[in-house]
C-alpha cells in the first residue's frame, strides 16, 4: 500500500506540470521539436521518472512515498488524435468506448521501477490505447467505480454513475459540469465515491 498517497500523488502532478511547461518553452524558442504525439509520451514519461529520481534522492523517500495511479493523456488537436497511458487502476473512455484498467487491487506503480531501465519499462508498457478521432473523452481513476449510498433520499428512479458521469451530456457547456454532477449524484441519488475520484471529461 501507499503511503500517504496525497502527497504522491500531489508531486506527480506538479511535476507533470513542470515537464510540460518547459517543454512548451523549449518548442516554442526552437530549442526542441517533437511533433511525433508518441514521441512526446515516451519523453514526457522519461522526464517524470527522472525528476522523481532526483526528488527521491534529495527527501530520503520510501518507494511508498511515490506510489499513485498516473493517467496520461495527450491530444493532437492538429491531427485529431490522441494517446493514453494508464499505469495503474483505472478506465478510459474514447468516445463511447470504456476500457477499465483493473490489476486486481495489486497496481503496478511507476514508483516500484524507479531502479529499472527507463527504455526497457516503458516499452513494457501495454495499458495504452491510441485514437483516431476526438468526440467524447473521459480518464478516472477507479474511485469511479466506488459510489455507494451515503444517505436516503427519495428517488424516483435509479442511476447508473459511471454511464451519467461518461455519456450523459447535460449541462455541458458549464465549466463545472462534472461538479454538478457529482452535486446531483448526492443530493437526487444520495451516492457518492467511497474512494479517492479523479475525473477529466474532453467533448469537442
Amino acid at each position: 500500500m501507499a503511503t500517504d498517497s496525497y502527497f504522491a500523488a500531489t508531486l506527480v502532478g506538479k511535476l507533470l506540470r513542470k515537464i510540460v511547461q518547459e517543454k512548451g518553452y523549449k518548442e516554442l524558442y526552437g530549442l526542441e521539436v517533437i511533433t511525433d504525439i508518441d514521441s512526446s509520451l515516451k519523453f514526457i514519461i522519461q522526464e517524470l521518472f527522472k525528476e522523481l529520481n532526483v526528488t527521491k534522492n534529495q527527501l530520503l523517500l520510501d518507494k511508498e512515498e511515490l506510489l499513485t495511479t498516473l493517467i496520461v493523456l495527450l491530444i493532437d488537436k492538429k491531427e485529431n488524435r490522441g494517446i493514453v497511458l494508464v499505469i495503474g487502476d483505472g478506465l478510459v473512455s474514447i468516445n463511447g468506448k470504456v476500457t477499465e484498467f483493473d490489476q486486481d487491487n495489486k497496481p503496478d506503480y511507476l514508483g516500484f521501477h524507479l531502479n529499472e531501465n527507463f527504455e526497457e519499462w516503458y516499452a513494457s508498457q501495454i495499458q495504452k490505447i491510441e485514437f483516431d478521432s476526438v468526440h467524447d473523452i473521459s480518464i478516472a481513476t477507479d474511485g469511479i467505480f466506488m459510489f455507494a449510498p451515503v444517505k436516503k433520499v427519495d428517488a424516483t428512479e435509479t442511476i447508473n454513475p459511471v454511464e451519467f458521469l461518461l455519456s450523459d451530456k447535460g449541462n455541458e457547456e458549464e465549466k463545472e459540469m462534472l461538479t454538478l454532477k457529482l452535486k446531483r449524484l448526492e443530493h437526487g441519488f444520495g451516492l457518492k465515491p467511497t474512494d479517492d475520484l479523479a475525473l477529466i471529461r474532453i467533448i469537442a
